[in-house]
């Protein structure tokens, strides 16, 4: 900036000699003139933008905008920064720490429906539903957390809308980035039939469970799966809970074979290969 107003005040003066002599006419006189007059008033100009910009780094005070971890610095000094624009560096919180994860249509609606049974609605969080994160770490138990929002929509592409739960998070185990298997409780507590696994067997494209009558003959029942609970295989419908079924020995069974059942009472939770029994 000050070489070019140098530079002008030379053509200027140089100018206003070859004027006064004649040689060049007072129009270029003028050009050179407003050339020196624009130099001035940009130089000025810079002048008081470095003012200002040396009364604003005086007032200013860099606040993170959240408690958490912070990273490297992506500046450096002499670097060029933009007010709003240039990032200096990332913070992450990690206490309380947020989980988001996509659900579909189905789970959707069951979990709104659950809500509203507790007074709320997805979108305030899904009321007081329970929210557990187990983490690659097999010594870590699963975390527990609170489902706090959804989205507003269903993403019609995925048919999944995407929730977020949030966890207390005080020894940092949790950190950003993680990936975890995600337990919801989609109902409300209610008495339901565990069976073991074993117990079930397949017809087709139905899954069967084999109850035995009291003369010994047996019959198949379709039955609808659950999820895993305790061990044992929640049975959605088709069995009424007073049945006797079969558990061992189901590759044997065949048509017009009568059983003799030997009842066993089964523990509250069966032994599984992930506790250790």
């Amino acid at each position: 900036m000050k070489s070019t107003l140098t530079f002008a005040e030379t053509e200027f003066n140089r100018t206003e000699a070859l004027v006064q002599k004649g040689t060049l006419s007072v129009s270029t006189l003028d050009d050179r003139r407003r050339e020196l007059q624009s130099g001035q008033a940009n130089l000025r100009g810079a002048e008081a933008s470095l003012a200002r910009a040396k009364l604003d780094m005086e007032y200013t005070t860099i606040f993170a905008p959240l408690s958490g971890r912070i990273d490297r610095r992506l500046i450096s000094v002499g670097n060029l920064v933009q007010a709003d624009q240039t990032a200096l560096t990332t913070i992450v919180s990690l206490d309380p720490i947020d989980f988001y994860f996509d659900v579909d249509e189905r789970r959707v609606l069951n979990y709104a429906r659950v809500a509203r049974e507790h007074g709320s609605n997805l979108q305030e969080g899904g009321g007081s539903l329970d929210v557990f994160v187990t983490i690659a770490d097999s010594t870590e138990k699963p975390f527990k957390g609170k489902l706090d929002f959804a989205e507003n929509r269903v993403d019609q592409e995925t048919g999944t809308m995407r929730v977020r739960a949030r966890f207390d998070n005080p020894n940092l185990v949790l950190q950003p980035g993680l990936f975890g298997r995600v337990e919801v409780s989609a109902s409300n507590t209610y008495k339901g039939i565990l069976v073991p696994d074993e117990a079930i067997g397949s017809d087709q494209d139905q899954r069967v469970v084999y109850v035995v009558a009291e003369d010994g003959s047996f019959t198949t029942k379709p039955v609808r799966l659950g999820p895993t609970l305790y061990g044992y295989r929640v049975i959605r419908e088709g069995m009424t809970g007073d049945e006797t079924i079969v558990v061992n020995g189901l590759t044997r069974l065949r048509p017009g074979v009568i059983v003799d059942p030997q009842l066993v009472v089964l523990p509250p939770e069966a032994a599984t290969a992930e506790n250790g029994q």
